[in-house]
């Protein structure tokens, strides 16, 4: 089974680890991965602002970027949400409206791909601690992505799984929405601290570093002793 990497900015630019821990995993259950280059920004942020032509342009390299793929995995369930939006986007286009459809029907999430397509449940790793799961509003709102990122951590060896309170309120980030509405998302982002810290987890776990980007910088500002990291680093463990 042949898999492109979706990197997404975020991961690419500040949290590579993320993307080398998504082949890591990938290539553990046998997959053939590659990183098409000319891959680029989905054009969430554009998009979101109301800038749907300018967004066009980087979805267009998208969609020419995988064209050859058999499957797209991203470690993003934000980013891969947009890319499902693709084919509403340019529904209508008869240059772009098949092959926006078809990049969409063959991106996954990570979870959602090791658990529906490859059929995995236990990547076999262990991990030592109790964890708790914040599921970000793109990946279970508009992905549909809900059981899977819970499937895998349950049943994680060493892993003392911890449900968190209001899980599924935003935590505030929402992209622009942090910068357009920031007093707003600062109480949110309060809020979502408090309940992580109820929990007494030793870990803040996700699958959108974005999210935990905002939620981790809240709890650091707050002196919380809670480490905020990537699924991806727990289902790459082994200790």
């Amino acid at each position: 089974m042949r898999v492109s990497i979706f990197a997404t900015c975020i991961n690419d630019i500040m949290f590579p680890n993320v993307v080398k821990n998504t082949v890591e995993i990938l290539e553990r259950f046998g997959c053939l991965v590659d990183f098409p280059y000319e891959q680029t920004c989905c054009g969430q942020p554009t998009y979101n602002s109301g800038y749907v032509n300018e967004a066009k342009k980087s979805m267009k390299r998208m969609i020419r970027a995988f064209k050859n793929s058999e499957y797209v995995v991203g470690p993003s369930g934000s980013c891969v949400s947009m890319i499902r939006e693709y084919q509403k986007i340019f529904k209508g286009d008869p240059e772009w409206e098949d092959s926006a459809k078809e990049l969409a029907m063959k991106t996954y999430e990570l979870t959602q791909f090791l658990v529906n397509v490859l059929n995995v449940t236990d990547v076999g790793s262990t991990f030592k601690g109790r964890v708790t799961y914040h599921p970000s509003c793109h990946m279970t709102r508009l992905l549909g992505v809900k059981d899977e990122p819970q499937i895998l951590l349950k049943n994680i060896k060493g892993v003392e799984f911890i449900e968190l309170p209001h899980a599924h309120d935003c935590c505030g980030f929402g992209g622009t929405f942090a910068v357009k509405n920031s007093d707003i998302s600062r109480e949110m982002v309060k809020e979502k601290s408090q309940h992580v810290i109820e929990t007494g987890a030793e870990y803040l776990v996700g699958g959108d570093m974005a999210c935990l980007m905002n939620i981790g910088g809240r709890m650091q500002r707050e002196g919380k002793d809670v480490r905020v990291i990537h699924i991806t680093e727990i289902l790459n463990t082994v200790n």
